[in-house]
């Protein structure tokens, strides 16, 4: 079977839509990259299929694409594309080989995440948002963030039905569509519980949805305007640091650690299909009594 590039990029997402389950907005990331390669294979190599492509034209293509500067996590996805496109193509019987098996993932720089510290958190957490809207819907917010380590798009994708406070539990849809249950605290219960019964049905309009956060216009907030709420009160509390959603997801991680949680149940709170990115929290940790042992320690 011998097709040509666009037929056989359309034949992956669709692949990737309806059998991985994978999400629109990486759907969107894969095709761009297989799109450009196949675009550069037939400027430049005069490629009209998948099956004429060889080891060497794509090591050149990558190799052109660092001289232009793409950064190394670019680089990373790029490779992924093409490794998995290839695969599936081999798989499917539409090539007779995989020319880009033996294409090496480029070496990421590991960076430790941000985190606040718990004085930090607490002073975000007790600021007076009286002044503000709708101050029990952002106090919400905030608790749930830390107490659950959501990522934001989960946040805002919360819903009333996969919401019990009775039991402290939230079910969220993460990467990949997957469905995890997430443990809420007290505090944040009380204060979601507060939120829905004072304002939230006051947020209510004939076409508002099952979402747990509204607008004023009864619509489900979208991630850009969780992301300004979060800036919002960080700066009326005085932070002269980046406070941003995910940095309350990485402080409810790195605080779990510190207080002796297993690393592979942090994995689970937080949705990780691999360990090795949950283990980034390690470092964090250990860094972090590296600077106590400096600061305390006699011959520190």
């Amino acid at each position: 079977m011998d097709i040509d590039f666009a037929e056989a990029i359309d034949r992956f997402i669709l692949y990737l839509a309806t059998e991985r389950g994978l999400s629109e907005n990486y759907q969107l990331l894969t095709r761009r990259s297989l799109e450009k390669f196949a675009d550069w294979a037939g400027a430049m190599k005069r490629l009209s299929s998948p099956r004429e492509v060889e080891l060497d034209s794509l090591s050149e293509y990558l190799a052109t694409e660092k001289q232009r500067g793409l950064a190394p996590g670019s680089m990373k996805l790029i490779v992924v594309a093409l490794k998995i496109f290839f695969r599936f193509l081999k798989m499917r019987l539409m090539t007779d080989r995989d020319p880009a098996e033996l294409l090496s993932l480029p070496r990421l720089a590991r960076f430790l995440p941000e985190t606040l510290n718990p004085f930090q958190v607490n002073h975000l957490l007790e600021i007076n948002l009286q002044g503000r809207p709708f101050p029990l819907r952002d106090r919400a917010i905030l608790e749930l963030f830390y107490a659950s380590g959501l990522r934001i798009s989960e946040l805002a994708g919360a819903r009333l039905e996969n919401l019990n406070l009775q039991e402290r539990v939230i079910r969220v849809i993460g990467k990949g569509s997957k469905t995890r249950l997430v443990p809420i605290g007290r505090i944040a219960c009380d204060a979601i519980d507060q939120y829905l019964t004072q304002e939230r049905i006051r947020l209510v309009r004939p076409k508002t949805g099952n979402e747990v956060f509204l607008s004023r216009h009864g619509k489900k907030l979208t991630t850009q305007r969780i992301w300004q709420i979060i800036k919002e009160i960080a700066a009326t509390a005085g932070f002269e640091i980046n406070v941003y959603p995910h940095l309350l997801r990485h402080s409810f991680a790195t605080h779990l650690l510190a207080n002796g949680a297993d690393l592979r149940i942090i994995q689970e709170l937080l949705g990780h299909a691999d360990i090795g990115t949950t283990q980034i929290y390690t470092h964090v940790e250990q860094s972090r009594l590296k600077s106590i042992h400096k600061q305390f320690h006699p011959r520190g």
